[in-house]
């Protein structure tokens, strides 16, 4: 039986993480105790420490996660969501939420918005609510908790982004439908941008356009599934006069860098019947503007996506376990070291903007 846990805290914003040793708190119902083996930083981990991004604090950062089983309650799933059985010393993955099924939300296929969710990396820190975020060596799943048990072939590095960056990207392509031989413009080409550029080509679009302020990601993207990159500071015209490369107009824009002049000037490029899928405006910002009539002579569909849902999390296993043998996914991530060296990775994470920065919990 585990009796203790080392966690890294955060207090406040910009603030140097602290470390503490808790007690772990007694399995309640359905709860499951898992050995954290290895987490990384993502962007919204990034903009609570920074400020950017509000959270009740103290809290435990941390999201994407990967670890393995090493206690559960009596009434524990015996399964995962894809009917796998669940043991002792399974390496697992774990959406970024738990709720209850049987809430109306639920129901409706968005779990990630139920009444009584719980919400891993995002909860505050107290004696009686622990244990839930990646930057420590334990963390406990709450009931209802979606779990997937990963195969042996998925390293730990890649198995760690799947409950934030694949699930998320899985979920703004369940909204998107049918991919095939569309015409795809991806806005923002960091981690999500990157793995939808995979994921498209994987699906079998006809183009995979990507655009981003850094010429660097905009390279990256092309190794990735890209076939067209734009560059925002000095491109925008072009992109709207760009007959000769036959990129524009485009079936589907999906944003995952939140800049609302991006957002208002994507909807131009939408040709009939096109679809916007809004994924990365998470933060505070200014309200857009947006040409109703052009909507609706052109038949727009805009829709938001925030989190994923329990069948997006499957989806990203299932991705993953295909996409890592054809695009260079390792690349992406940089293993700063152990949970030690938590503060040297949001300051490389801020500094640097890798892809992801991860750390051996």
């Amino acid at each position: 039986m585990v009796n203790k846990s080392r966690v890294a805290i955060m207090e406040e914003a910009l603030k140097p993480l602290t470390f503490e040793q808790i007690s772990v708190p007694t399995l309640q119902d359905g709860e499951i105790l898992v050995r954290n083996t290895f987490a990384t930083l993502c962007k919204s981990d990034i903009n609570t420490f920074i400020g950017k991004r509000q959270e009740k604090t103290p809290t435990i950062l941390g999201h994407e996660i990967v670890g393995k089983i090493v206690e559960s309650s009596p009434s524990a799933p015996k399964v995962d969501e894809m009917g796998k059985s669940l043991s002792l010393g399974d390496r697992i993955t774990w959406g970024i939420f738990a709720s209850d099924p049987k809430d109306p939300l639920s129901k409706q296929g968005i779990p990630q918005k139920a009444a009584d969710l719980f919400k891993y990396g995002h909860e505050q820190h107290s004696n009686e609510n622990t244990l839930h975020g990646g930057l420590a060596e334990y963390t406990i799943l709450r009931k209802n908790t979606p779990i997937v048990r990963l195969p042996d072939t998925i390293d730990d590095p890649l198995a760690a982004i799947i409950n934030c960056s694949l699930a998320t990207v899985a979920g703004a392509f369940r909204l998107a439908e049918d991919i095939q031989q569309k015409r795809v413009f991806i806005i923002g080409t960091g981690m999500l941008g990157i793995v939808a550029c995979a994921m498209a080509s994987l699906k079998g679009a006809q183009q995979v356009i990507g655009l981003d302020i850094n010429e660097a990601r905009l390279e990256k993207a092309m190794s990735f599934g890209a076939t067209h990159v734009y560059n925002a500071q000095s491109e925008w015209d072009q992109m709207l006069k760009d007959d000769s490369a036959r990129d524009f107009p485009v079936d589907l824009v999906f944003d995952f860098s939140g800049v609302p002049e991006a957002l208002e000037r994507s909807l131009n490029l939408l040709d009939i019947g096109g679809k916007a899928i809004w994924v990365g405006g998470t933060f505070p910002q200014r309200d857009m503007t947006i040409n109703a009539e052009h909507i609706i002579r052109r038949l727009i569909t805009i829709k938001g996506l925030h989190n994923y849902n329990r069948e997006d999390l499957v989806s990203a296993v299932e991705f993953i376990e295909q996409a890592q043998h054809s695009f260079p996914f390792k690349d992406l991530i940089y293993t700063q070291g152990s949970l030690d060296n938590v503060n040297e990775a949001f300051q490389t994470a801020i500094n640097d903007q890798p892809f992801r920065v991860g750390l051996v919990c």
